[in-house]
């Protein structure tokens, strides 16, 4: 197979694992676990799989003030805040539909890359963005559209999280990662993420006690975590081998999958408006992606054999 082909086959696979996060999410938050208990362990245990990649790797995380404020910006905007909203949208929302809301965040990154000076301004991504509302306009507006029309405030509330996402995306392209490699990033925000998460999962009196054998809860979340730390790990590495116009095509294939999966998985079936709000933000996204080459964050350096070299993000 060409290097091209390899690289479509890990687009695929990460658009198939990303999706599968959005069922795996709803069957976490419907047993009742709270949303500090599961951000947490999500932190922990993707601490875990990048600490062991760092292990592999042979490349320690670079302990400075300036690293560890950073990594902490990192776990607050791109973990704890979004996340927690995340678990909590998911809880009222169908998981199909938080597959087309975690969508917009190419819709978001647009404005905000003008606002900071990332980006210039274009007729057709201002279009790609306006055909996103539209379709998030018909997820939450006609009374039809969603199981409970109720559901339409948590539709809004969805949107935190890729606003969260969006910025710490266009902060991470505007001002680097202050010499860490992406894996070293999203592992020092992960044991951060971790440390912080777990006073608010005991004070709120939803931390989760592992237990023995576990629940259909515990091992979604367990596969939750697996998959956001090995999945974005890999995001990461495709945006710096094949540039980010190409890795940010995955916004497409977790959308397309996140709704299959949770049909498959849960059985959910959708209203008509809503197969009209995916074309939508389909269409929406594929105007707004970005064009240019740069990654949004710096590609880790090859390995020498002489010394070892020092974005969800």
């Amino acid at each position: 197979m060409s290097e091209n082909g390899r690289l479509v086959v890990v687009l695929v696979l990460l658009g198939m694992g990303w999706g599968l996060s959005m069922p795996l999410t709803k069957i976490a938050v419907r047993d009742g676990y709270g949303h500090f208990g599961l951000v947490f362990w999500q932190l922990a245990i993707g601490a875990v799989v990048l600490g062991a990649l760092q292990l592999i790797r042979r490349r320690p995380l670079p302990i400075t003030p300036t690293t560890v404020i950073f990594c902490t910006f990192i776990a607050v905007l791109g973990t704890i805040l979004p996340n927690s909203v995340g678990y909590n949208a998911a809880y009222h929302l169908p998981a199909g539909i938080m597959s087309i809301a975690v969508s917009t965040v190419a819709m978001f990154a647009f404005p905000v890359a003008l606002a900071l000076g990332n980006d210039r301004f274009s007729v057709l991504r201002l279009l790609g963005l306006v055909l996103g509302l539209a379709g998030v306009a018909l997820i939450a507006l006609p009374e039809t559209s969603l199981p409970d029309p109720a559901m339409g405030i948590w539709i809004l509330i969805a949107l935190i999280a890729p606003m969260c996402y969006a910025l710490e995306g266009n902060i991470v392209a505007k001002w680097g990662t202050h010499g860490m490699g992406p894996i070293q990033t999203l592992f020092g925000a992960s044991v951060i993420g971790a440390v912080l998460a777990l006073p608010l999962a005991l004070g709120s009196g939803q931390f989760i006690a592992p237990h023995w054998p576990p629940a259909q809860a515990d091992l979604a979340l367990i596969a939750l975590s697996t998959i956001h730390a090995v999945v974005y790990s890999t995001y990461v590495w495709l945006v710096g081998r094949a540039g980010s116009v190409f890795a940010a095509q995955v916004s497409y294939l977790v959308m397309g999958f996140g709704v299959l999966w949770s049909m498959a998985l849960l059985g959910e079936r959708y209203a008509l408006w809503i197969w009209a709000a995916f074309a939508l933000m389909l269409t929406g996204v594929a105007l707004v992606q970005p064009r240019g080459k740069a990654p949004l964050a710096p590609a880790p350096a090859p390995v020498q054999t002489a010394r070892r070299p020092g974005n969800e993000t």
